[in-house]
């Protein structure tokens, strides 16, 4: 029966025992599954249906997989498998896995079964996903409000007396990966360091699991009852001695270090400035991409521009030469006044930095400091 839902889900009728539910798995130990994870199930024991409906699946044979990875272009598709392969992954994998059954009626069901089969179709199942706005999570209120239209009424306003920017709710799910949150960080710009509307709250699969529990439904609670079909294994916390502030730390060490010595000995380690000029170009750049050569809508505005300039991509060729021009000199202020400005944005929390960053800010002062004064 299960195989042929596909194909015969017009000619389907749910019976009385049908449940529709939402299902919510919590985070994981990698950092693309940090944030957990939502889905959609649809069972009925009377015919011997029993689906789960995932809004979270993309397919590798996409042409161009990455680059439109990359770009934010990758479509994400809704796939719809028997529910045991979904939870049998999660149990593997060690995720608690929890089910809210809806308070509907078997109209209601059927509208919901009818919807999801048919998004299903290849034609309708693929999207543009987008992390915070259309995503797995978000996918289950607006196939809720769609389905049930204003008899459905979400009631949670999670940021009623609440502070937190988008980027403070990455922060409270990637603090585990330190280097990927670091990644998180330098990748996205500004727009996240604004306090999160209520909507924007429901990108994570927690928030939207409590939004349904606050629901209604024709004026009764949406949820009418909630399990855990799988309880994960608490594991010891993994600490982690090698972060971003502490290897970049120990680079800056070394920077004054040697920076102290060309002072000391009135010479220039050509090589240092070739490397620190060419790195920071390149991330500079990386930055600029994402800002302007994707449709990602979190990587706009990104100020780490000003500190990862790139055009000192270009200038560290020009730092290999025996003789320097002059104009050299005002373009290394131009990269101070850029470093003062970076500080000035991250103490009004225009963008919050990444900590990470201070020793390579701090470095890059000492350094371009040392270029400045000395005459070329």
């Amino acid at each position: 029966m299960i195989l042929s839902l596909n194909s015969f889900a017009q000619q389907i009728n749910l019976s009385d025992k049908a449940e529709i539910s939402i299902i919510t798995v919590d985070p994981g130990n990698e950092l693309n599954d940090a944030f957990g994870h939502s889905a959609f199930r649809v069972k009925d024991k009377i015919l011997g249906i029993d689906q789960v409906y995932n809004y979270g699946v993309y397919n590798f044979e996409t042409p161009n997989f990455y680059g439109k990875f990359a770009q934010g272009r990758l479509p994400y598709d809704l796939a719809s498998y028997p529910f045991h392969y979904f939870l049998r992954s999660y149990v593997e994998e060690n995720r608690t896995v929890k089910e809210q059954q809806l308070n509907l009626s078997t109209y209601e069901k059927q509208l919901f079964f009818d919807f999801l089969e048919n998004n299903a179709k290849p034609e309708n199942k693929s999207y543009i996903y987008d992390f915070f706005y259309d995503n797995c999570a978000t996918k289950l209120q607006v196939v809720a409000q769609d389905v049930l239209g204003e008899k459905i009424i979400f009631t949670t306003n999670f940021s009623k007396d609440k502070r937190d920017t988008l980027r403070d709710l990455i922060h409270q799910y990637s603090k585990k990966h330190i280097w990927g949150t670091f990644g998180i960080d330098l990748a996205l710009g500004s727009v996240i360091d604004r306090k999160a509307t209520a909507q924007e709250y429901l990108f994570l699969p927690d928030n939207i699991y409590l939004a349904f529990a606050e629901s209604k439904v024709n004026n009764t609670p949406t949820v009418k009852n909630t399990q855990t079909i799988f309880t994960s294994t608490p594991k010891d916390n993994e600490s982690y001695l090698i972060t971003p502030l502490l290897v970049f730390s120990l680079i800056a060490l070394l920077v004054f270090g040697i920076t102290f010595k060309d002072f000391k000995n009135q010479e220039r380690s050509k090589w240092l400035d070739f490397s620190i000029f060419f790195i920071i170009g390149l991330i500079g750049v990386a930055v600029l991409l994402l800002w302007f050569a994707t449709d990602h809508s979190a990587t706009k505005n990104n100020y780490n521009i000003f500190w990862a300039f790139a055009p000192n991509l270009i200038v560290a060729f020009v730092l290999l030469k025996k003789e320097i021009p002059s104009w050299v000199k005002k373009y290394i202020l131009i990269l101070i006044i850029l470093l003062i400005l970076t500080v000035v944005l991250w103490v009004l929390k225009i963008q919050v930095f990444n900590i990470g960053i201070a020793p390579i800010v701090l470095l890059l002062a000492v350094r371009y400091s040392f270029l400045y004064k000395k005459s070329f």
